[in-house]
């Protein structure tokens, strides 16, 4: 098929170049791009004219102090922006025509493509279809997804919604759900998607710091005992502690759904909670990383400044958070991470926070490699691995495994 892919950073270029893999695609953005598998359109209209389906990519942003990389939940209740959006759908609706079919991919608060996105969009058809995807793993979620989401006026699952059906058993390496819901239903079932993630991550991390106060536990024990509780509560897929829910997505639409349930007036806001005990949950890591520091001080180092390992983003870097606490406790901690420093020590002595494990964030996606340091950790020095694998036989680094007190 021809098709348009309007948005072409750092996600969806990814998705647009899988798509390549059997179609003809033309990719736009207002930044330049290049590639060696989509032609990049110099003009949006390129990216529109003739081509059967027209993939819209733009973002949906916050004020970037919502990020989650510094505390979020003193700030008032927010929705996402959509003017980017809605400009775009405007472009795209001067050069379309009723035999095209514009799919709008990006993240949206239930209600607004039917109150506001819709309308700008009148010469052509027009589905809601958003994405399960993540940084780092994009081409692999792609295609493996758990579920394709389709959203159209009605909830009809013939027409645009088999097209779009059939479009997407072309490139696909699973076998995924298809599920067809109204464009509302499809709004939600992508933003709470995230929404439980983030509450999954908030209550395992719940569990870990239990087991540092408690003592006698090791969190993964108990963590395994529940991820394996299928009948009832659970699939094993973020159910290791560790590092809190990060990056640019889920964060901020948590900071979304606290502005929908005041706008709804619900009388509860369960995401307020979440968000709250991520930020306390990363404060009770940057005052366990100070006990250490207080009792013998030396340069704290946090290895891994990315949200997650791989990537040079910073968007809601837990982190950062971490960070920020650290520095309210008095502690400047040193960020080691290459792909977003200019510059790494090669070697290190001091307390050291192991934030990356790429086991552990990408293992669903096949990755069976253990995390590399970025350097090389001289003693004497004290180790916190929130992921409790890291281990050395040199008895000189002491290895505190955060979240495991059955060993201590």
């Amino acid at each position: 098929m021809e098709v348009g892919f309007i948005g072409v950073g750092k996600l969806g270029m990814a998705c647009a170049e899988t798509m390549a893999r059997q179609h003809n695609v033309t990719g736009y953005d207002i930044y330049p791009r290049s590639s060696d598998k989509i032609k990049i359109a110099d003009q949006l209209s390129e990216a529109v004219v003739g081509k059967d389906l027209v993939f819209i990519a733009v973002q949906t942003p916050h004020d970037p102090i919502y990020g989650g990389d510094r505390p979020i939940t003193h700030l008032p209740n927010k929705d996402f922006d959509y003017t980017i959006v809605n400009d775009v759908l405007r472009q795209v609706n001067q050069v379309a025509t009723p035999e095209q079919l514009i799919v709008l991919i990006s993240t949206v608060l239930p209600g607004t493509t039917r109150r506001e996105l819709k309308k700008n969009i009148t010469n052509a058809r027009f589905i809601y279809n958003p994405y399960l995807i993540a940084m780092g793993s994009v081409e692999w979620d792609m295609v493996n997804p758990e579920m394709v989401i389709i959203g159209t006026e009605d909830g009809s699952e013939t027409g645009d919604a088999r097209l779009l059906i059939d479009f997407y058993k072309t490139i696909m390496e699973n076998n995924p759900r298809y599920v067809v819901g109204t464009w509302d239903e499809a709004e939600c079932i992508k933003v709470f998607y995230n929404t439980f993630i983030s509450a999954k991550i908030g209550l395992v991390n719940m569990i870990q710091d239990v087991a540092v106060k408690q003592g006698n536990i090791n969190v993964d024990v108990v963590t395994r005992a529940l991820a394996e509780s299928s009948m009832r509560i659970m699939g094993p897929k973020y159910m290791t502690a560790g590092m809190g829910d990060a990056g640019p997505c889920h964060p901020r639409d948590n900071i979304a759904l606290r502005y929908l349930a005041e706008h709804l007036d619900l009388g509860y806001d369960i995401f307020d909670t979440i968000m709250s005990a991520r930020e306390q949950q990363a404060r009770n890591m940057a005052d366990f990383i100070c006990q250490y520091y207080n009792a013998d001080p030396a340069t704290v180092y946090i290895h891994g400044k990315a949200y997650k390992p791989g990537v040079a983003y910073l968007e809601g870097s837990y982190s950062l958070l971490v960070g920020h606490y650290l520095k309210e406790f008095g502690i400047d901690p040193v960020y080691i991470d290459p792909l977003t420093e200019s510059s790494n020590p090669e070697t290190v002595r001091g307390i050291v926070l192991l934030a990356h494990n790429q086991q552990i964030t990408y293992g669903y996606s096949g990755v069976t490699e253990e995390q590399q340091l970025y350097c090389a950790i001289e003693p004497p020095s004290t180790i916190i691995d929130p992921w409790r694998t890291y281990k050395t036989p040199n008895e000189a680094i002491k290895v505190i495994h955060y979240g495991n007190t059955r060993l201590q």
